[in-house]
């Protein structure tokens, strides 16, 4: 009888344990998605709740921005999406941050002039008050032999 209530209570706490990271996981995904759309949609609002105040965001020509640069080239046009495709998302988490990397294809329109931007991404995340915050992002071009997914 008790290791069959020892092996119920380890299972219990295993199932707890794994829900919870799975929670996180999904509330960071949910954050990404949120700060998809405000990129294309240029929301402002969404923008500035979606990024932490020490913000550093790095493209892949090795331009640095912090928050109210990534959110004021947003705003008027310098980085402009029409549409962004995300793909072999990946997530995880340590703590009250999370590291997500992923595959970004989007339709640009910066200052007026259509484009495509083909990068890996990875974005570093910080649970700050109970909220999933960008703190990091770095992006790097894609390798023009890169394997289409």
């Amino acid at each position: 009888m008790m290791k069959k209530s020892g092996l119920f209570f380890f299972l219990m706490l295993f199932s707890v344990l794994t829900f919870a990271q799975s929670k996180d996981e999904q509330s960071v995904s949910q954050a990404v998605e949120k700060l998809k759309k405000a990129m294309v949609d240029a929301d402002k609002t969404a923008l500035t709740a979606l990024t932490a105040e020490k913000l550093t965001y790095g493209h892949s020509t090795g331009a640095i921005e912090d928050k109210n640069l990534f959110i004021e080239n947003i705003m008027n046009n310098k980085s402009d999406f029409v549409n962004i495709n995300l793909s072999n998302q990946t997530i995880s988490i340590s703590d009250n941050v999370a590291l997500v990397r992923h595959k970004f294809d989007a339709a640009t329109n910066n200052d007026g002039k259509p484009g495509e931007a083909h990068l890996y991404v990875l974005l570093v995340w910080q649970k700050q008050a109970g909220q999933w915050k960008l703190l990091a992002r770095q992006a790097v071009k894609q390798p023009a032999d890169a394997p289409a997914k």
